[in-house]
């Protein structure tokens, strides 16, 4: 597996994203970023608060879940919790939602606006232990910028 430039992939996503003003548009355009960058994933997206639901945002890879109650599965953990959640093994996690059976990792990184969450970065490979704390750092300080420029 090759090691992930965060320092590259944050100029990268904010040269994309800096000064448009197409909130969809710019977090399909992310997802497609995270998802050719990244080694060995399977499922780079989003997911946007609605009320006490996750709902589907944009994303790449196979068809998933359209919602996701908060506190269930790693996304709804995450954004109930206000905590990005590593999980070196999806089956191990308890209540995990199998939106493709080939995904064994997953990272889920919360996003604000206003003190709140209003949804989550959510990334899954078929890898077991995938993701470090390096990936961690990396994708919060992606969500950092996501922040600043689109909310």
């Amino acid at each position: 597996m090759k090691k992930t430039d965060y320092a590259e992939l944050l100029a990268l996503a904010g040269s994309l994203i800096g000064g448009v003003p197409h909130f969809v548009a710019n977090l399909a355009n992310l997802s497609a970023l995270l998802y050719d960058t990244l080694d060995e994933i399977n499922w780079a997206g989003f997911y946007l608060a609605e009320g006490d639901k996750l709902v589907l945002g944009p994303f790449q890879g196979k068809p998933a879940c359209i919602e996701i109650s908060r506190g269930r599965g790693v996304c709804g953990t995450a954004a109930a919790l206000d905590a990005t959640q590593l999980v070196p093994d999806v089956h191990a996690f308890p209540g995990h939602i199998a939106c493709d059976c080939a995904s064994n990792s997953e990272i889920v990184v919360p996003l604000h606006a206003q003190g709140r969450v209003v949804g989550v970065l959510d990334i899954d490979s078929p890898v077991k232990e995938r993701f470090s704390e390096e990936d961690k750092a990396g994708l919060e300080a992606l969500c950092a910028l996501i922040e600043r420029e689109l909310f």
